[in-house]
């Protein structure tokens, strides 16, 4: 990780670095790390080197599980190593391979250097021995490539190349560089560079990237972890597979893989983004999160567009047609996520329950690795992740998968390695969400895994009644959060009441309990307050003895089959002097009289309550890190798309 950009800015100015300097180069690579193995700090930032003269650098996201051994190994080879990271190993590997065959072609020598890494890795090498050029590769971490041209291609994909994944490393092999060769950059008597010689072109350049006489058209790329960095510079992107490793030279890209896996495809698409530059600016919003939670009313009409059908009482999802028979069938459905997509598989499990009344289980990824959780070839397992490239639900995909699962994919992001690698799946629609704190994306994960229950259910004629009831809450869902939302000011000055305060307790029940939950990851999130969520029904097992008049709770206390019980959780604290604000519905005649600070939600359909009563528990996370001054969108040590274990 780095610094914010301001504290940034000034490292730069601080360093006696030669901003003036011009470089005889047509490729750049940096990274802003998410420190693993190190701490933060301006030793361990990338890009990391091979050695003194920067004869390879890289930079790198992921984790190398071996790279332990290989530090070892190449210190005894006399390498020094510089920081206490993982990365720094690649480069100084790269320079060791590269010592042993300095004639080696830029892509046989990474071909080399990946056989030898264990882990998830998206990387780019860049070399003074191959000037101009850049590799790419991904196994288990995201990586997209923007594609702009001057002119169309030909054609909107790149073939895939294949090799021997158990060839010598080529030795004697001449480089196969597009560019000039090394020693040869310039020109005669010129100080510009010289026209390459044909013969010295890669023997199979893309397609795509060829002018009518066969030279290449001047191309752009632009690499990435995700493509809204890109989106400013092109819409035109390619998404990288596992074990891709992308050759970029001289305005052409070629893509090699060592070996051909079963099922993959022999190309590359050329895709173009459904994404403008405005919906990844702040506008008239002060922060990322403030904007993103205020275009739930939209966001949450743009996930049921084209699917729910008021009228006819009908849904439809597209990506799930051709499978919904086989899982209607199938022995269970086990739901795997982390974090706020967790919480919204806990929000919506009585709902599958009730309508599909088949077995349903929720798993952190993580967890469910550790154990090793038995799988069944009768198994449903569906996967939620907003940016669709979480590493420990990719794991838990592939695991699955092995197994024989069938499984489902319910992402924010088309292309993403989730929705690749499932076998159908749900896109959320909800747009690009920036700030890390996920809101938005939370609502519609909740709405179309309630839509996924309605249809499941649509065979079952005893439903009927209740899926209507369901999809009528669903119709109304986006005005309530309008109103809703309408609370901001005054929940700002609740907030307030919150200052010096170093604990708060969210209690709620049955399906609340899952808001409870996701409240309070936003409020630790982004406040850096410590919150917990409690159920309320385990109140009286120890915790009613944090409760005292000083104690922050927030209770949830909308009215449903469980009100009465949540009531008896109120009545305790009130007994034992504490003052919790509630969070209820409109004119409840229970709280009429009370002097608990209110915050009234619009009643809905039981199963959609929770969608309704998170919205003010996110405004309550964003006022109380506004109020302290914290960066909102760019909470400290957290990352948007956690794509290392």
């Amino acid at each position: 990780m780095i610094p914010p950009v301001a504290k940034l800015r000034k490292l730069i100015d601080e360093s006696d670095t030669d901003l003036e300097k011009i470089f005889d180069s047509h490729a750049g690579i940096a990274h802003t790390r998410w420190a693993t193995h190190g701490p933060p700090s301006t030793t361990n930032c990338h890009p990391h080197r091979s050695d003194p003269n920067w004869e390879f650098s890289i930079v790198h996201n992921g984790i190398i599980t071996n790279y332990k051994e290989l530090k070892t190994l190449l210190q005894t080879k006399g390498f020094k190593f510089e920081t206490e990271t993982d990365t720094e190993c690649i480069a100084k590997l790269t320079k060791y391979i590269h010592d042993q065959h300095p004639s080696i072609g830029f892509t046989d020598l990474a071909k080399a250097v990946i056989q030898e890494l264990e882990g998830a890795y998206g990387l780019l090498i860049k070399s003074v021995h191959y000037p101009h050029e850049v590799i790419a590769a991904r196994k288990g971490s995201p990586l997209v490539i923007g594609v702009k041209t001057e002119r169309r291609m030909k054609v909107d994909f790149v073939d895939v190349e294949y090799s021997d994944e158990n060839a010598a490393l080529p030795a004697e092999a001449a480089a196969q560089n597009v560019a000039i060769k090394k020693n040869d950059l310039l020109a005669p008597d010129s100080g510009l560079l010289g026209a390459p010689d044909k013969s010295l072109l890669h023997r199979s350049q893309s397609r795509a990237f060829m002018t009518d006489d066969g030279m290449p058209m001047p191309t752009e790329f632009f690499l990435s972890s995700d493509p809204s960095a890109i989106v400013e510079h092109t819409k035109k992107v390619m998404y990288l597979e596992d074990d891709d490793i992308a050759h970029i030279h001289e305005g052409s890209l070629n893509i090699h893989r060592l070996k051909k896996a079963d099922g993959s495809s022999n190309v590359r698409t050329i895709q173009t983004l459904e994404l403008e530059l405005q919906e990844i600016m702040k506008g008239k919003f002060d922060h990322f999160m403030q904007k993103e939670i205020f275009e739930q009313p939209e966001s949450v009409v743009n996930t049921m567009r084209g699917r729910l059908d008021i009228a006819n009482k009908t849904v439809t999802l597209g990506g799930l047609r051709s499978y919904i028979s086989t899982i209607r069938r199938c022995r269970r459905i086990i739901f795997i996520a982390c974090g706020t997509s967790y919480h919204s598989c806990m929000a919506v499990r009585g709902i599958f329950e009730e309508l599909a009344e088949i077995p349903i289980a929720v798993e952190l990824a993580s967890d469910f690795l550790d154990r090793q959780a038995p799988v069944f070839r009768d198994d449903t397992c569906v996967f939620v992740s907003q940016s669709g490239e979480t590493a420990d639900s990719l794991m838990a995909l592939r695991y699955c998968l092995e197994r024989g699962a069938l499984t489902v994919g319910i992402v924010n992001v088309v292309g993403s390695s989730i929705s690749l690698l499932t076998h159908c799946g749900v896109h959320v629609n909800a747009g690009p969400e920036i700030g890390v704190a996920s809101t938005k994306a939370y609502t519609s994960q909740f709405i179309a895994m309630v839509m996924f229950a309605l249809s499941l259910s649509e065979d079952r004629a005893s439903k009927k009644a209740r899926r209507e009831e369901i999809m009528e809450g669903l119709s109304n869902v986006s005005s309530q959060i309008k109103h809703i939302l309408e609370l901001d000011s005054s929940i700002k000055k609740l907030c307030e009441n919150f200052k010096n305060q170093k604990s708060l307790l969210l209690l709620g029940r049955g399906s609340q309990f899952s808001t409870a939950l996701e409240g309070a990851l936003k409020i630790k999130e982004i406040s850096y307050l410590h919150c917990e969520a409690v159920m309320s029904g385990e109140l009286k097992h120890g915790v009613l003895a944090l409760v005292d008049e000083n104690l922050p709770i927030i209770m949830i206390l909308t009215r449903d089959d469980l009100f009465k019980k949540s009531l008896n959780a109120y009545q305790q604290v009130i007994a034992r002097g504490g003052k919790p604000i509630v969070i209820c519905n409109p004119d409840d005649e229970e709280f009429k009289s009370s002097e608990a600070e209110k915050i009234e939600i619009p009643k809905t359909v039981d199963v959609l309550q929770g969608l309704l009563n998170v919205i003010p528990l996110q405004l309550i996370a964003y006022w109380l890190a506004v109020l302290e001054g914290l960066n909102v969108d760019f909470p400290r040590n957290l990352a948007k798309s956690v794509t290392v274990e």
